[in-house]
C-alpha cells in the first residue's frame, strides 16, 4: 500500500514540476538522483511496477509512457534499484516510447522495445 501511496505522489509531483519548471527540470532531478542504499528489505522491481500501474489507475489525469517510466525508475532508485529511464524512438514511421531498465533488463514493458526502438537517451 504504500508503494502506491509514493507512487501516486510522484505521479502528481511529475505533473506539478512538467507544468511548473518544465521537462528539463524533470530530466535535470532525474539525472542528479542517485540509487538509495536500504538497510531494510527492499521490494522487488515487478511490486514497484505493480504499484506504479495500480497508482495509474487511480489518477485523475492520464498517464503516458514518459511520465510512468519517470516516477517506476524514481520509486527502483529509492529502492535501492540501479534503474534507468531510457527513451527511444523509431524513424520510419516516427514513434518514440520510454521505459525503465534494471541491468538491462526491461522491467515495465516489452523486451521488444529494445530491438525495435533506437535509444535517444538513457538517464
Amino acid at each position: 500500500m504504500f508503494l502506491v501511496l509514493r507512487a501516486l505522489w510522484e505521479l502528481t509531483r511529475y505533473d506539478i514540476t512538467n507544468s511548473t519548471r518544465g521537462l528539463r527540470a524533470t530530466h535535470s532531478g532525474l539525472r542528479r538522483m542517485q540509487v538509495r542504499v536500504c538497510s531494510s528489505p527492499k521490494p522487488l522491481e515487478q511490486d514497484v511496477v505493480r504499484a506504479v500501474d495500480l497508482a495509474i489507475c487511480f489518477y485523475l489525469k492520464r498517464v503516458r509512457c514518459l511520465q510512468r517510466s519517470v516516477v517506476t525508475t524514481r520509486l527502483l532508485r529509492c529502492c535501492g534499484a540501479d534503474a534507468r529511464l531510457i527513451i527511444g524512438y523509431r524513424p520510419r514511421p516516427f514513434c518514440s516510447h520510454a521505459w525503465v531498465e534494471v541491468g538491462g533488463r526491461v522491467v515495465n514493458d516489452s523486451a521488444r522495445y529494445q530491438r525495435l526502438y533506437q535509444v535517444l537517451e538513457s538517464v
